[in-house]
């Protein structure tokens, strides 16, 4: 991992490491200065979270991220009563403490959530910028810093799992991808603290992967397991174990699809 000593001269250690692929930064910016809530696409583990607590931190607000799921409703997001201390008393969720705070609320995969969750974002995502909380009887106005930012993988959805166009009409986008060789070579060498010679070798093994992507697999590798992978080649994991690991046995359960991606494991480091 990196440490004080590799980092670049200028490299901000209290900001989270993140390399823009094209404007994205400056659109995450302006939508801010805007108040306009952003909506990111791409495929699992190019970069989406990390860009948003890259520019959290850039932007200097608090961050609430919650990973959204089947049971996700829209009370885990604005709150509850709940019994502490033998009295009954009104707990925030992330949603309503970013509201509060005027912080970032970044909803992870927000299609896996429950419908109604949606719903409560909608009073957010238009020019009332408002939250109300039926239950405490609040009406709570978002101030400048809030910002809703929520995220989805494409490639995961079907009819019975989307966002409706009502609600993606409510958002600026952004589409993510993987980012190109030499820049997720970069990105892989200063997270891991793996030579370039042998990140750049693994970024070309997960291009030819990744080809196969809608065919064999249902997602391509990921820049998360390529730094996963190299992070454990650089503390002395043999590559081809180390690719095993991280590049083969995430991606399927398939036996005859595994021994073809370590074919090409094997082509690449044997």
């Amino acid at each position: 991992m990196l440490t004080a000593s590799n980092l670049p001269e200028n490299q901000d250690t209290s900001v989270p490491f993140y390399e823009p692929t094209g404007s994205e930064c400056d659109l995450f910016h302006h939508a801010f200065e805007q108040r306009l809530p952003l909506l990111l696409k791409g495929p699992t583990g190019c970069g989406k979270t990390r860009f948003v607590s890259h520019m959290a931190a850039q932007l200097d607000r608090p961050l609430y991220t919650v990973a959204c799921h089947d049971d996700l409703t829209s009370a885990d997001l604005t709150g509850r009563y709940l019994l502490q201390g033998g009295e009954t008393r009104w707990v925030d969720g992330p949603l309503t403490r970013a509201v509060r705070e005027g912080g970032i609320c970044y909803l992870d995969e927000v299609v896996e959530a429950r419908k109604d969750v949606t719903v409560v974002l909608h009073p957010l995502t238009d020019d009332r910028r408002i939250l109300p909380l039926e239950r405490t009887g609040e009406m709570l106005e978002a101030p400048p810093g809030f910002m809703l930012v929520v995220s989805y993988n494409p490639g995961y959805q079907h009819i019975l799992k989307s966002l409706k166009p009502s609600t993606r009409q409510r958002f600026v986008a952004l589409e993510f991808d993987f980012p190109p060789p030499r820049v997720e070579c970069d990105i892989v060498a200063r997270e891991s603290g793996l030579g370039r010679e042998q990140c750049a070798a693994l970024v070309n093994l997960a291009q030819r992967l990744r080809e196969m992507r809608g065919q064999d697999l249902e997602e391509g590798v990921s820049t998360r397991l390529l730094v996963y992978c190299a992070t454990l080649v650089r503390a002395g994991i043999p590559i081809l174990d180390a690719a095993r690991s991280t590049l083969i046995e995430p991606l399927s359960d398939d036996a005859d699809v595994k021994e073809g991606l370590m074919e090409a494991v094997n082509a690449t480091f044997g």
